[in-house]
């Protein structure tokens, strides 16, 4: 009966804007994540615990109060909003480049976490080693650091995935819930069930249940 009851033409949409949602954004804040974990982990300075708590920051504030921020930061009022609008002759609220931005924000603090952890792990004497026979920084990276942290950096790709397919709220705010243009699996649920349509609800649910429980499984066989 609840079969009969979906459009799968309307189904569909949702759930591959946000597996292009997703995977966008995870491979952006994979790329910021590393660099920011592998330059943090081997710098001391003077407000690095501040600048920490600054990156871990989107993981606790609500994602309405992620979403006002970004909104108000790449709204048409900003000069920042005004610069991305010249650049590409559109603005870039309300689009799906918005909602990978919420993404990449709301995601960024695990990333960043787990390479951090990562990178902690490594045995520093292998590195100096690396070092003592004239290998450059970024070749202990690459032969080095890169193979110890690389069950991390999968770990850290998939939670990021995870994180950014499940982002609503932030994404709510900044890029709207515009059927077919941004509707993602999880704004997708809210108006559905918002409308009496559990039908359509469930299968949406059933669909992000599984999709991150099998990104969850695969961390789990990783670690």
């Amino acid at each position: 009966m609840i079969v009969s009851a979906i459009s799968w033409h309307e189904f569909w949409a949702p759930v591959v804007l946000s597996l292009q949602v997703a995977l966008l954004s995870s491979l952006v804040v994979i790329v910021i994540g590393v660099g920011a974990a592998w330059w943090m982990s081997r710098r001391s300075f003077k407000g690095k615990t501040v600048l920490e708590t600054a990156f871990m920051l989107p993981l606790v504030l609500p994602p309405t109060v992620i979403g006002f921020v970004l909104l108000v930061m790449l709204g048409r009022k900003s000069w920042f909003g005004q610069f991305i609008e010249w650049l590409f002759a559109a603005p870039i609220i309300f689009s799906w480049w918005a909602a990978v931005i919420a993404s990449i924000v709301v995601a960024f603090p695990l990333v960043y976490q787990t390479m951090k952890a990562g990178f902690s792990s490594v045995d520093k004497d292998l590195e100096g080693a690396g070092r003592s026979i004239g290998a450059n920084e970024w070749q202990v990276f690459i032969y080095i650091t890169f193979p110890l942290t690389f069950r991390s950096l999968v770990s850290a790709f998939i939670l990021g995935f995870a994180r950014g397919l499940g982002e609503f709220g932030a994404t709510l705010m900044i890029a709207g819930n515009i059927p077919g243009k941004t509707q993602t699996i999880p704004t997708a649920i809210y108006v559905a069930v918002d409308s009496g349509n559990m039908a359509m609800a469930w299968a949406w649910t059933c669909s992000i249940i599984i999709i991150s429980f099998i990104m969850l499984m695969l961390t789990r066989r990783r670690n």
